[in-house]
């Protein structure tokens, strides 16, 4: 394996290092997105490999949370939240990938761009329906808190949602009135997009968690 070769976290990795990083209890806000982040730059950014990652991270901030005693419920909130944060970076770079990729307009149709905004409106509902989902298995104090958590969310909305929002409102009404009518579209036009996509979003989060990352550890380094 090349010295390049990123590592990929198992679910079993991702799920014990957000884990740890809850129980140790400082900055988790800020440690789940990095670690989210950093579980995500070493994959595509398709909705399976997104998914893949957000459900060993809140069964790890269930955990973490567990353990957190009279904090279990700043736990759980700071946890989600950082969460929250990184699949917003998530979304923030699909959306610059998709203007990437529809800035060479000719290679896509206005239908293979409804496929790939119907796909990162997943994001949200794949966020908050794995929280309820681990929630069912929870104790009993942090299904509760989860629950009311998803319940705020759906009220209320999500950084991630706002984001994703944000993408469809864009690119919806800048970009698409420019797409080629392609005459042939279907699944393996679907599929491709998908590939490219996922790749260069993929490229892009790598990037913003890289930069995140060294910020942090300068910011460490001056206290």
């Amino acid at each position: 394996m090349s010295e390049n070769t990123p590592n990929i976290l198992s679910p079993d990795e991702i799920k014990q290092a957000i884990s740890t990083s809850i129980e140790q209890g400082t900055d988790i806000r800020e440690n789940v997105r990095n670690l989210t982040l950093q579980a995500l730059k070493t994959r595509k950014l398709s909705v399976d490999e997104i998914k893949s990652v957000i459900g060993p991270v809140i069964e790890g901030i269930s955990l973490g949370a567990a353990k957190r005693a009279g904090e279990m419920k700043s736990a759980v909130t700071e946890g989600l939240a950082g969460l929250d944060e990184a699949l917003s970076k998530a979304a923030e770079a699909t959306q610059l990938a998709l203007q990437q990729l529809t800035s060479q307009a000719r290679d896509f149709s206005e239908s293979d761009l409804d496929w790939a905004l119907i796909n990162l409106k997943r994001m949200e509902e794949e966020f908050l329906g794995t929280v309820s989902l681990v929630a069912d298995s929870a104790t009993d104090r942090i299904k509760q808190e989860m629950k009311d958590l998803v319940a705020h969310a759906r009220r209320t909305g999500t950084d991630t949602g706002s984001k994703v929002a944000e993408t469809m409102n864009l690119l919806g009404n800048k970009v698409s009135a420019t797409l080629h009518e392609s005459k042939v579209t279907g699944k393996d036009a679907a599929r491709e997009m998908s590939v490219r996509l996922a790749a260069l979003a993929g490229g892009i989060l790598a990037g913003m968690a890289d930069a995140l990352h060294e910020k942090a550890e300068k910011l460490k380094k001056k206290d």
